[in-house]
């Protein structure tokens, strides 16, 4: 792609794809859960009794009030830690930016902090977001190095997360709980404009959790890993474009076969992005055409125009038409990674005599 992407793009499932996965989301709910535990997470082994309450949530998708009732809960406990870099500085901005969160979660744990609460949102034209994946698997291998993981939990807030992938990644790197407030207020925005009926809006905000939920049992059931604890900070991803110097320091452990952006290109794409964002002379974004081809947007495999002359191809039975449909196929920018490939082919032909009779084929079909 010639545009910035999500970071969650980056990041592949890594399970098998078959038609029988280990767990049914739908079928077997009952053995599934996301309840989501807080703070300092004592040894389950420990047969002395833990004096210190536990708060239980059903689920670690917040909407913004759980998020403001949260901290309001812990209080004194919680610290909540800027997730955002100054706009104009230099290409070591964002690594620096790392860095410094990463100080400050420490610092805040060894205080006595057993709630950390990582946001955005003060993100603004002179501040430039940082990816939620990257600020929640920066503080998490932090403080896994320190030997600091366990004393506190790993709450964050960010308006990039909007699909139950963007979730699964976050959870997946070690985020405790994830607010997406940029979702939430999209979702108040349509709801203030009557495109949902006669629904209220809480009840949309109940049905965006409910979806969010159902995705990532559907994302654990592929693995077949029935709770969420044992999902979270289980790097079960395959980075594909990120570099594996970037990988060791974030995501240490998890496969990276193809390497690609660092923290440079990622700071030029962050920036891009904040720049697109906030530029005065734009009424509304582009919508991207990420999922449906859009003129200017991502380029598809399957483009409208191909598919046009592939069926005329078809209904006149024309074989110069489909050389033009097969024209076109081989005229497109790498879509995918498998288009980056190329047949390897000998040098000099196979004896005829060498090839393997059509009748010695058919042998082995199996009807």
């Amino acid at each position: 792609s010639l545009n910035a992407r999500s970071i969650s793009h980056f990041f592949r499932q890594n399970f098998s794809q078959v038609t029988n996965p280990p767990i049914d989301s739908l079928r077997e709910r009952q053995v599934m859960s996301l309840k989501t535990r807080f703070s300092n997470l004592s040894n389950i082994l420990d047969v002395e009794p833990d004096p210190a309450p536990v708060l239980v949530l059903d689920s670690p998708v917040l909407t913004a009030a759980d998020w403001l009732r949260l901290q309001a809960h812990f209080g004194a406990k919680s610290a909540q830690i800027d997730c955002t870099f100054a706009a104009g500085g230099d290409s070591d901005a964002l690594r620096a930016a790392i860095q410094r969160i990463r100080n400050e979660a420490e610092a805040a744990v060894r205080q006595g902090k057993s709630e950390l609460f990582l946001t955005d949102e003060t993100a603004g034209p002179d501040r430039v977001a940082i990816a939620g994946v990257l600020a929640a698997a920066a503080v998490h291998t932090h403080l896994v190095r320190r030997g600091l993981r366990s004393y506190a939990s790993v709450n964050i807030r960010t308006a990039e997360c909007l699909d139950p992938h963007y979730y699964a990644v976050l959870i997946g790197v070690g985020a405790t709980t994830v607010n997406a407030y940029l979702a939430e207020a999209a979702i108040a925005d349509r709801h203030a404009r009557d495109l949902f009926g006669t629904r209220t809006l809480d009840e949309c905000l109940s049905r965006h959790r409910t979806a969010i939920d159902e995705g990532l049992l559907k994302i654990m059931a592929k693995m077949g890993i029935a709770v969420i604890s044992s999902y979270r900070g289980g790097y079960n991803f395959e980075a594909v474009g990120l570099s594996r110097a970037l990988v060791n320091d974030l995501f240490p452990g998890m496969p990276a076969k193809i390497s690609g952006e660092g923290y440079n290109s990622l700071h030029r794409s962050a920036v891009l992005r904040h720049e697109a964002a906030f530029d005065s002379g734009v009424v509304t974004l582009p919508i991207g055409g990420f999922y449906r081809q859009r003129h200017g947007g991502e380029t598809h495999a399957y483009s409208a125009q191909l598919m046009h002359t592939l069926q005329s191809a078809v209904a006149t039975d024309s074989y110069s038409t489909y050389l033009q449909f097969a024209r076109g196929v081989r005229d497109l920018p790498p879509v995918y990674l498998r288009d980056l490939l190329e047949f390897n082919y000998p040098r000099e032909g196979v004896p005829i005599e060498s090839v393997e009779a059509i009748t010695e084929i058919r042998k082995r079909f199996v009807t």
